[in-house]
């Protein structure tokens, strides 16, 4: 039998603070990749060593500033799986993958949380996030750099991380 550690509760002001962070993340994520058919994946490691997923697929629309979203229920658990990325207290690591549907195979890119923001991997890393399982008949996806995300900072100033 093993022991896993107690994950501590952040206190309220810092969920706050990371929910105002994962919209604003969120809505770099949806301006980075455009119109289109997406899906995100996002993959964290907790402190108490467990690996939580959540998934969400959805479309964006930039000519009507639309976004719909497949299954809300999917949405918003990624959406809160986000925030507790980037309060980072109940958090190891954690990978956001979005793969965009294309004509001839999809596309994949992919963020880390990292200092509380989503930072661009590298696209080996990304490879491997998204190489099937040897023996997996599973569609192969072009790989690319994903683009740094602007962030908002607590003061209202606009900077660029990466």
């Amino acid at each position: 039998m093993s022991v896993r550690p107690e994950l501590a509760r952040p206190d309220d002001a810092a969920i706050q603070a990371a929910m105002d962070h994962a919209l604003t993340a969120l809505s770099a994520v949806f301006e980075a990749l455009g119109d289109g058919t997406h899906t995100l994946n996002f993959a964290v490691e907790r402190t108490d060593d467990a690996f939580v997923t959540g998934r969400a697929d959805l479309c964006i629309s930039t000519d009507s500033a639309r976004l719909a979203v497949v299954d809300d229920a999917e949405f918003y658990a990624l959406s809160a799986l986000l925030v507790f990325a980037l309060e980072g207290s109940t958090v190891r690591r954690a990978v956001l993958i979005a793969t965009t549907a294309a004509e001839q195979r999809p596309r994949a890119c992919g963020w880390s949380v990292r200092e509380g923001w989503l930072h661009p991997m590298n696209t080996d890393d990304v490879r491997r996030a998204v190489t099937p399982c040897p023996g997996v008949n599973a569609v192969q996806r072009e790989v690319y750099p994903a683009p740094p995300l602007p962030r908002i900072t607590d003061t209202g100033e606009e900077s660029r991380h990466g």
